[in-house]
Protein backbone atom coordinates (compact mmCIF):
# COMPACT_ATOMS: atom_id res chain seq x y z
CA UNK A 1 0.00 0.00 0.00
CA UNK A 2 2.67 2.51 1.03
CA UNK A 3 5.02 1.80 -1.87
CA UNK A 4 2.46 1.48 -4.67
CA UNK A 5 -0.37 3.79 -3.67
CA UNK A 6 1.33 6.50 -1.62
CA UNK A 7 5.03 6.94 -2.35
CA UNK A 8 4.38 6.32 -6.04
CA UNK A 9 1.83 9.17 -6.01
CA UNK A 10 4.13 11.77 -4.46
CA UNK A 11 3.37 11.28 -0.77
CA UNK A 12 6.91 11.92 0.41
CA UNK A 13 6.90 12.89 4.11
CA UNK A 14 8.81 10.02 5.80
CA UNK A 15 6.90 10.45 9.07
CA UNK A 16 3.57 10.11 7.28
CA UNK A 17 4.74 7.07 5.32
CA UNK A 18 6.06 5.43 8.50
CA UNK A 19 2.76 6.08 10.27
CA UNK A 20 0.84 4.52 7.37
CA UNK A 21 3.11 1.47 7.64
CA UNK A 22 2.64 1.09 11.39
CA UNK A 23 -1.14 1.41 11.70
CA UNK A 24 -2.94 -1.90 10.95
CA UNK A 25 -5.72 -0.66 8.66
CA UNK A 26 -7.48 -4.04 8.71
CA UNK A 27 -8.32 -3.52 12.40
CA UNK A 28 -10.59 -0.62 11.47
CA UNK A 29 -12.87 -2.52 9.08
CA UNK A 30 -15.17 -5.52 9.47
CA UNK A 31 -13.43 -8.95 9.44
CA UNK A 32 -15.06 -9.84 6.12
CA UNK A 33 -13.45 -6.73 4.58
CA UNK A 34 -9.92 -7.50 5.77
CA UNK A 35 -8.78 -8.67 2.33
CA UNK A 36 -9.74 -5.24 0.91
CA UNK A 37 -8.42 -3.13 3.79
CA UNK A 38 -5.24 -2.01 1.99
CA UNK A 39 -6.80 -1.35 -1.41
CA UNK A 40 -6.90 2.28 -2.52
CA UNK A 41 -10.63 2.90 -2.26
CA UNK A 42 -13.06 3.70 0.56
CA UNK A 43 -14.95 0.95 2.39
CA UNK A 44 -18.30 1.03 4.17
CA UNK A 45 -18.15 0.96 7.96
CA UNK A 46 -21.93 0.98 8.44
CA UNK A 47 -24.38 3.76 9.36
CA UNK A 48 -23.92 5.27 5.89
CA UNK A 49 -20.27 6.11 6.63
CA UNK A 50 -16.94 5.04 5.07
CA UNK A 51 -13.26 4.69 5.86
CA UNK A 52 -11.44 6.94 3.41
CA UNK A 53 -9.07 5.52 0.82
CA UNK A 54 -5.44 5.36 2.02
CA UNK A 55 -4.25 7.99 -0.45
CA UNK A 56 -6.69 10.63 0.81
CA UNK A 57 -5.78 9.84 4.43
CA UNK A 58 -2.08 10.25 3.58
CA UNK A 59 -2.65 13.38 1.47
CA UNK A 60 -4.62 15.19 4.18
CA UNK A 61 -2.17 14.14 6.86
CA UNK A 62 0.87 15.26 4.88
CA UNK A 63 -0.78 18.58 4.01
CA UNK A 64 -1.27 19.35 7.70
CA UNK A 65 2.46 19.05 8.51
CA UNK A 66 1.75 17.57 11.94
CA UNK A 67 4.59 17.94 14.46
CA UNK A 68 5.20 15.85 17.61
CA UNK A 69 4.24 18.79 19.83
CA UNK A 70 0.90 19.43 18.13
CA UNK A 71 -2.61 19.03 19.46
CA UNK A 72 -5.02 18.01 16.69
CA UNK A 73 -8.81 18.16 16.44
CA UNK A 74 -10.49 15.65 14.11
CA UNK A 75 -14.13 15.98 13.11
CA UNK A 76 -15.62 12.68 11.93
CA UNK A 77 -13.91 9.82 13.77
CA UNK A 78 -15.65 7.15 11.70
CA UNK A 79 -13.62 3.96 12.01
CA UNK A 80 -10.83 5.67 13.97
CA UNK A 81 -8.19 4.99 11.30
CA UNK A 82 -7.36 8.63 10.55
CA UNK A 83 -7.17 9.31 14.29
CA UNK A 84 -4.67 6.47 14.67
CA UNK A 85 -2.47 7.91 11.91
CA UNK A 86 -2.58 11.30 13.63
CA UNK A 87 -1.88 9.62 16.97
CA UNK A 88 1.41 8.36 15.56
CA UNK A 89 2.44 11.92 14.69
CA UNK A 90 0.94 14.32 17.26
CA UNK A 91 1.12 14.80 21.00
CA UNK A 92 -2.66 14.71 21.49
CA UNK A 93 -5.61 13.96 19.19
CA UNK A 94 -9.20 14.96 20.03
CA UNK A 95 -11.69 13.27 17.72
CA UNK A 96 -15.47 13.74 17.54
CA UNK A 97 -18.03 11.39 15.97
CA UNK A 98 -21.73 12.24 15.72
CA UNK A 99 -22.84 8.57 15.56
CA UNK A 100 -22.47 7.10 19.07
CA UNK A 101 -22.08 3.50 17.88
CA UNK A 102 -19.14 4.43 15.63
CA UNK A 103 -17.54 6.52 18.39
CA UNK A 104 -17.78 3.57 20.80
CA UNK A 105 -16.33 1.13 18.27
CA UNK A 106 -13.46 3.44 17.36
CA UNK A 107 -12.66 4.06 21.02
CA UNK A 108 -12.47 0.31 21.66
CA UNK A 109 -10.17 -0.39 18.70
CA UNK A 110 -7.87 2.52 19.54
CA UNK A 111 -7.62 1.37 23.15
CA UNK A 112 -6.88 -2.19 22.07
CA UNK A 113 -4.08 -0.89 19.84
CA UNK A 114 -2.57 0.97 22.78
CA UNK A 115 -3.24 4.61 21.83
CA UNK A 116 -3.28 6.71 24.99
CA UNK A 117 -3.01 10.11 23.32
CA UNK A 118 -6.30 9.88 21.40
CA UNK A 119 -9.49 11.17 23.03
CA UNK A 120 -12.82 10.13 21.46
CA UNK A 121 -16.09 11.97 22.00
CA UNK A 122 -19.59 11.27 20.67
CA UNK A 123 -20.98 14.67 19.73
CA UNK A 124 -21.67 17.30 17.09
CA UNK A 125 -18.52 18.18 15.17
CA UNK A 126 -19.94 21.55 14.09
CA UNK A 127 -19.38 22.70 17.68
CA UNK A 128 -15.82 21.41 17.92
CA UNK A 129 -14.24 20.74 21.32
CA UNK A 130 -14.07 24.23 22.86
CA UNK A 131 -12.75 23.31 26.30
CA UNK A 132 -9.66 21.67 24.73
CA UNK A 133 -8.99 24.52 22.25
CA UNK A 134 -6.93 26.00 20.74
CA UNK A 135 -5.67 23.32 18.36
CA UNK A 136 -2.56 23.45 16.18
CA UNK A 137 -4.31 21.46 13.45
CA UNK A 138 -7.92 20.65 12.52
CA UNK A 139 -8.96 17.89 10.11
CA UNK A 140 -12.53 17.29 8.95
CA UNK A 141 -13.45 14.00 7.27
CA UNK A 142 -17.03 14.79 6.25
CA UNK A 143 -18.17 17.60 3.96
CA UNK A 144 -20.09 20.61 5.29
CA UNK A 145 -21.50 23.19 2.88
CA UNK A 146 -19.26 25.84 4.47
CA UNK A 147 -16.37 25.94 6.90
CA UNK A 148 -17.91 25.82 10.42
CA UNK A 149 -17.08 29.08 12.26
CA UNK A 150 -16.55 27.25 15.58
CA UNK A 151 -13.73 25.21 14.06
CA UNK A 152 -12.04 28.34 12.76
CA UNK A 153 -12.35 29.95 16.19
CA UNK A 154 -10.75 26.88 17.84
CA UNK A 155 -7.78 26.78 15.46
CA UNK A 156 -4.66 28.51 16.75
CA UNK A 157 -3.27 31.47 14.81
CA UNK A 158 -1.01 30.08 12.11
CA UNK A 159 -2.65 26.66 12.42
CA UNK A 160 -3.69 24.52 9.46
CA UNK A 161 -7.06 22.96 8.62
CA UNK A 162 -7.89 20.25 6.07
CA UNK A 163 -11.59 20.19 5.21
CA UNK A 164 -13.75 19.02 2.28
CA UNK A 165 -16.41 21.62 1.43
CA UNK A 166 -19.46 21.37 -0.81
CA UNK A 167 -22.45 19.22 -1.62
CA UNK A 168 -22.84 17.79 -5.12
CA UNK A 169 -19.40 19.18 -6.01
CA UNK A 170 -16.78 19.12 -3.27
CA UNK A 171 -13.22 20.36 -2.92
CA UNK A 172 -10.69 19.53 -0.24
CA UNK A 173 -9.29 22.79 1.10
CA UNK A 174 -6.04 23.21 2.99
CA UNK A 175 -6.46 26.40 5.01
CA UNK A 176 -4.26 28.46 7.32
CA UNK A 177 -5.62 30.56 10.18
CA UNK A 178 -4.33 34.13 9.95
CA UNK A 179 -3.96 36.39 12.99
CA UNK A 180 -7.36 37.94 12.15
CA UNK A 181 -9.58 37.60 15.21
CA UNK A 182 -13.19 36.30 15.21
CA UNK A 183 -15.89 38.97 14.96
CA UNK A 184 -18.05 38.16 17.96
CA UNK A 185 -19.59 34.81 18.84
CA UNK A 186 -20.97 32.65 16.06
CA UNK A 187 -19.28 34.41 13.16
CA UNK A 188 -15.71 34.62 11.96
CA UNK A 189 -14.14 37.11 9.63
CA UNK A 190 -13.77 35.28 6.27
CA UNK A 191 -10.32 36.78 5.99
CA UNK A 192 -9.29 34.70 9.02
CA UNK A 193 -8.58 31.76 6.70
CA UNK A 194 -6.09 31.63 3.83
CA UNK A 195 -6.48 28.88 1.20
CA UNK A 196 -3.22 27.05 0.48
CA UNK A 197 -4.39 24.21 -1.79
CA UNK A 198 -7.50 22.49 -3.15
CA UNK A 199 -8.29 19.03 -4.53
CA UNK A 200 -11.55 17.59 -5.97
CA UNK A 201 -12.91 14.96 -3.57
CA UNK A 202 -16.06 13.11 -2.55
CA UNK A 203 -16.81 12.68 1.17
CA UNK A 204 -19.99 11.78 3.02
CA UNK A 205 -21.97 14.89 4.01
CA UNK A 206 -21.31 16.40 7.44
CA UNK A 207 -24.46 16.22 9.58
CA UNK A 208 -25.58 18.07 12.67
CA UNK A 209 -25.40 21.64 11.42
CA UNK A 210 -27.01 23.85 14.07
CA UNK A 211 -30.08 25.84 13.08
CA UNK A 212 -29.81 29.57 12.85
Amino acid sequence: MVARQLAAREISDPRVLDAMRRVPRHRFVAPEQASEAYADYPLSIGHGQTISQPYIVAYMTEALKVEPSHRVLEIGTGSGYQAAILGELAREVYTIEIIPALAARARTVLEELGYRNIHVRAGNGYLGWPEAAPFDRVIVTAAPDEVPPALVAQLAAGGLMAIPVGQAVQELRILRRTPTAPRGSGSVNPEAMETLATLPVRFVPMTGKPGR
